[in-house]
Parts: C-alpha cells; sequence; structure tokens
C-alpha cells in the first residue's frame, strides 16, 4: 500500500512540475504550494518528499529550488550492498546474475557497436595486458573494470547500467581479489599472458565481426574461465 501511494504520488507531482527546458528535471512548486495542490499537510508531504529523496528521484538545489529527476545509481548500489551483509542476497546470486547480463550486453553490443567503440575497448584490454605483464595489477583490475563499463555503454539501456553498476559496486573487491589470484595460478600463454586477460580480444573480435551470437559465446568463456580457477570470493 505504502508502494503505491508513493507512486500515486509521483504521478501528482508530475502533473504540478514545470520541465526543464532541454533536461528530464523537473520543477516541483514550493511545498506549501503542493500541499495545497494535493490536500496533504506539509508533514506528510515531506515525508513522502524525503523517500523519494531517499531512491534518488528528488534533488534539492540550493537557491534553486526541488526537482524530480531520473535517479543515479546509488539506491541500486546500496539495496545490493545491504542486501549482501543482511544475507537476503550472496555472491553466487550476484555472480550468477551477472553473467547473465553480461552475455545479453555483449549480444546487444554487437548489433550497434561502432569501429571507434571496438577500438577503444581493444584499448582497454591491451592496457590491461600491458599492466598485468608490468606487475601493476591494480591499473590492470581498472582497465578490466572499465572494459565491462564501456560495452555497457554501447548498448545505453539504462535498466541495464542500473544492475551493471549495482553489480559492479558489490563484486568491485571479489572482481580484484579474483585477478590477484589468477596471477598466481594460472598459466602464461606462448605470449605471456594469461587468458582471464586475453579473452577479452574475442570479445572484442566478436564485436568487430558485428556476430551477436559470437559476442555472447565469448562472454561465457570469459566467465567460464572464471570458474575454472577456481576460486573463492572474498566475503
Amino acid at each position: 500500500m505504502a508502494a503505491e501511494l508513493l507512486e500515486s504520488l509521483v504521478s501528482d507531482l508530475l502533473r504540478l512540475a514545470t520541465p526543464e527546458p532541454g533536461k528530464t528535471a523537473r520543477r516541483l512548486p514550493p511545498e506549501r504550494e503542493l500541499g495545497e495542490a494535493l490536500n496533504m499537510s506539509r508533514g506528510a508531504l515531506r515525508e513522502q518528499l524525503s523517500v523519494l529523496e531517499r531512491l534518488g528521484f528528488l534533488h534539492r538545489t540550493q537557491g534553486r529550488g526541488t526537482y524530480i529527476d531520473t535517479p543515479g545509481d546509488d539506491f541500486v548500489r546500496s539495496y545490493f550492498t545491504i542486501s549482501r551483509q543482511l544475507g537476503y542476497l550472496n555472491d553466487q546470486q550476484f555472480a550468477d546474475a551477472r553473467v547473465l547480463l553480461e552475455e545479453s550486453i555483449a549480444e546487444a553490443a554487437a548489433r550497434v557497436v561502432t569501429d571507434e567503440q571496438v577500438e577503444a575497448l581493444r584499448a582497454d584490454v591491451d592496457a590491461m595486458i600491458a599492466a598485468t605483464k608490468a606487475g601493476d595489477h591494480e591499473t590492470a583490475f581498472e582497465a578490466d573494470v572499465r572494459f565491462h563499463s564501456r560495452l555497457n555503454r554501447i548498448v545505453d539501456n539504462p535498466i541495464f547500467r542500473l544492475m551493471h553498476e549495482g553489480f559492479s559496486h558489490v563484486l568491485r573487491e571479489t572482481i580484484r581479489y579474483r585477478r590477484l589470484q589468477a596471477v598466481r595460478v594460472e598459466p602464461l600463454d606462448e605470449n605471456g599472458v594469461r587468458r582471464t586477460d586475453s579473452v577479452h580480444y574475442d570479445v572484442v573480435a566478436a564485436l568487430e565481426a558485428r556476430d551477436p551470437d559470437a559476442a555472447r559465446a565469448a562472454m561465457r568463456e570469459h566467465f567460464d574461465n572464471w570458474l575454472q580457477l577456481h576460486i573463492e570470493p572474498v566475503r
């Protein structure tokens, strides 16, 4: 019931808000006017507005007013992190969901990727491998994270973006730990590169060929390779 009341309130707020030219944000009237228009007490209105603010849908700007707008990813990050802390969601569930998401992203990206984006992804892999060879594992980790974030942006789906940012946030330390462990246990190929890094080139090649099935398969191999290392994620 509380969720339904909040959703109804948002519909009313959108009706009363003033769109900002060229932006997604809409400016709300002062609280007194809102309360009168909605027939709500100031206390009840403030309580509901505070909920929207915590969810990231409401932004207050000093000297400018209050705006209802598209949320950032803070809420989904917090939701995933707290759910993990409470034991409602566990690392295996996050890992399984991330695999499904990343496969879908790779497949979708192959249909829309540009040559410039392919080269940017290849540069991320180059940086990842160069840093790993140099023993700069933090830089290699950041290049890995950047590769997957860049791939997600190519698809440009806000739902995928929120899910990806949530997974990346909650699994960040696990990914860093697993990369460090891979350096210890995974063999090098004839070029002195570990498969956990070089498999990203297969993803890039599939994207360059505009082959959705190959992109999905390459991303699947990427995660299968992680699982074959038999490394327990950090808690």
